[in-house]
């Protein structure tokens, strides 16, 4: 009766340790991100969830050519946190993937306002993101800093690459 107490015990201890809740926060102004974000969630099985901003973003606020748009302000304002319309609750993950556009080789500053929302104690940040040029960069690390508590496992840009590639990538992190 013991041995089968104990196995039960080492079974259901394994199960949860593989049982790890991974979700998938994007934001997408162009729809890019979301369609990279919603097909690898897809693939991996796993939660997703969009941020909305509370002042959605016209045409003209993405005008990257114009000193005067609304991305260019926040963009280079370190103050900048844009709103957020819809709250977004990870407590229940363990492992959260955050997927956005590069701007000016930047996460929007969207993203600076969800992640310093959070509790991020002993939780797990890998970094996606779509880009016209400019690729992931530093963006990642510098969203994983105001990740309080979080491990940051990496991040890579996944403009290009299937959700195949994506998950291959995530799973080699969390190894």
């Amino acid at each position: 009766m013991k041995k089968l107490i104990l196995s039960l015990l080492i079974a259901a201890f394994l199960v949860s340790g593989l049982s790890a809740k991974t979700a998938f926060v994007y934001f997408s102004a162009t729809g890019n991100t979301e369609k990279m974000a919603k097909n690898a969630a897809n693939a991996m099985g796993a939660d997703i969830f969009e941020i909305q901003p509370a002042q959605k973003y016209t045409q003209a606020d993405l005008n990257w050519n114009d000193k005067n748009s609304r991305t260019t302000i926040e963009n280079t304002d370190p103050k900048s946190r844009p709103a957020i319309a819809n709250n977004i609750d990870i407590s229940d993950y363990d492992t959260i993937i955050l997927c956005y556009p590069i701007w000016r080789a930047n996460a929007p500053k969207i993203m600076y306002t969800f992640v310093e929302s959070k509790n991020w104690k002993n939780k797990k940040i890998i970094t996606l993101c779509t880009s016209g040029s400019s690729g992931l960069g530093n963006s990642g690390t510098n969203l994983a800093k105001s990740a309080k508590g979080a491990k940051f496992l990496g991040g890579n840009d996944f403009t290009r690459g299937s959700a195949a590639d994506v998950k291959k990538f995530i799973e080699d992190l969390l190894k």
